[in-house]
């Protein structure tokens, strides 16, 4: 294992190479979605002043943890953060601004929902410097979209990345798929269109059926029919690599597709092992402080960490992480990204005799500097992996 004084300053390497992100959770959306795992709130009403205040306070506050910094991506999650007024943008982008310098090409992405978009609001987010939106469309079949509680239709979906389009030269969307009675059939051709719509990204999910979602109380109470088997699963996975790469659009990730050069800077920032700070409601973050790289948690609950900030701050938790827990990190994010992890990153930890055996087998590859899943491994990722590091 490293020493200390080795470790501190390979961590301190490692931010300033992989980027420095800002991460802003917006917990709140117009219904909650009965697949949605995320933390996520309905509300009758949203106090904008309180919260653009509260979130720009919080800003300031990890800027003094920080010290200077120049940030490489921001990213507005949720929730839906475009339900957010453009001065509460504004007044987190101000923040951000104050207490840290912007990269020349640094990316602001906003998640937005097709209910949510409006031509007026999406030019002030525009001015105000974000430069990418990431839509949840989730699926282009309207029957879909209400089974999956979807507040808009296929029309609206359609018109809504047309106003995007407009003010940005970045807009991505979601899809989600392997949803109830979807044959491989319709996939394709769902597929297909959103490919022709697509400007350079697409987040393509396969639909997972989480605890303590209303879809995870259906299926066992035996209300949720239709679901693919696991073979379908697999073959909709399979066809989704096939037609994304033929379409110049390959998986850069498990579940992200882009053109080359139009990858997420903020996901890879995550996937990579560079630092982000974590702000709003259930926000978590990883930050290098004096050479000790800690994990962080917000309050989940909007009301708890509102409180929580006015107090002072509204992380929760903070927990060191030792060259282990480091380690098993960029084991289980870096293994994700077709360019795979460093292998410097992981040395600690692998158990080279399974390494061999997985290279051997075609489920992994290796050069002299770097690991990762091949095509035949990606779909078996988490098994992988365990089988990766030493237990």
């Amino acid at each position: 294992m490293r020493s200390a004084n080795s470790l501190q300053d390979a961590l301190t390497e490692l931010w300033q190479d992989r980027g420095f992100g800002l991460y802003i959770h917006w917990p709140f959306c117009a219904a909650k979605c009965p697949y949605c795992d995320f933390n996520s709130h309905v509300r009758a009403e949203i106090d904008q002043t309180l919260w653009a205040k509260a979130l720009a306070k919080e800003i300031r506050r990890t800027g003094q943890d920080t010290g200077p910094r120049v940030l490489s991506s921001i990213f507005f999650g949720g929730g839906t953060p475009s339900l957010m007024e453009p001065a509460t943008v504004q007044a987190v982008l101000e923040a951000a601004r104050e207490v840290w310098s912007f990269a020349n090409d640094i990316e602001i992405t906003l998640e937005a929902n097709p209910t949510s978009v409006d031509a007026h609001r999406f030019e002030d987010y525009a001015r105000l410097g974000v430069n990418r939106v990431s839509m949840g469309v989730q699926a282009l079949n309207d029957t879909d979209l209400k089974r999956l509680g979807r507040l808009h239709s296929v029309d609206e979906a359609r018109a809504a990345f047309a106003v995007a389009r407009e003010f940005f030269d970045r807009v991505s969307f979601d899809l989600i798929y392997a949803r109830q009675n979807q044959s491989l059939d319709d996939w394709r051709a769902e597929l297909s269109e959103a490919l022709n719509l697509a400007i350079d990204h697409l987040s393509l999910y396969q639909l997972t059926i989480e605890e303590g979602t209303t879809f995870w109380d259906r299926a066992a109470r035996g209300l949720l029919k239709g679901l693919p088997s696991d073979d379908l699963g697999a073959d909709m996975y399979e066809l989704t690599q096939a037609l994304c790469e033929n379409d110049g659009m390959p998986a850069y990730e498990v579940s992200n597709h882009a053109r080359p050069g139009a990858e997420s800077k903020h996901n890879l920032l995550y996937w990579c092992g560079g630092d982000y700070a974590g702000v709003g409601p259930g926000a978590h973050g990883r930050l290098t402080l004096s050479g000790q790289r800690i994990a962080t948690r917000c309050w989940k609950q909007p009301e708890a960490w509102i409180k929580a900030v006015d107090s002072g701050s509204g992380i929760k938790d903070i927990e060191p992480l030792n060259a282990q827990d480091i380690a098993d990190e960029r084991m289980i994010m870096g293994m994700r990204i077709a360019e795979g992890l460093l292998i410097d990153d992981v040395t600690d930890i692998l158990d080279w005799t399974r390494v061999a055996e997985l290279k051997s087998d075609g489920y992994i590859w290796q050069t002299e500097d770097r690991l990762g899943a091949t095509a035949k491994g990606r779909p078996l990722l988490n098994h992988i992996i365990s089988q990766c590091a030493r237990a």
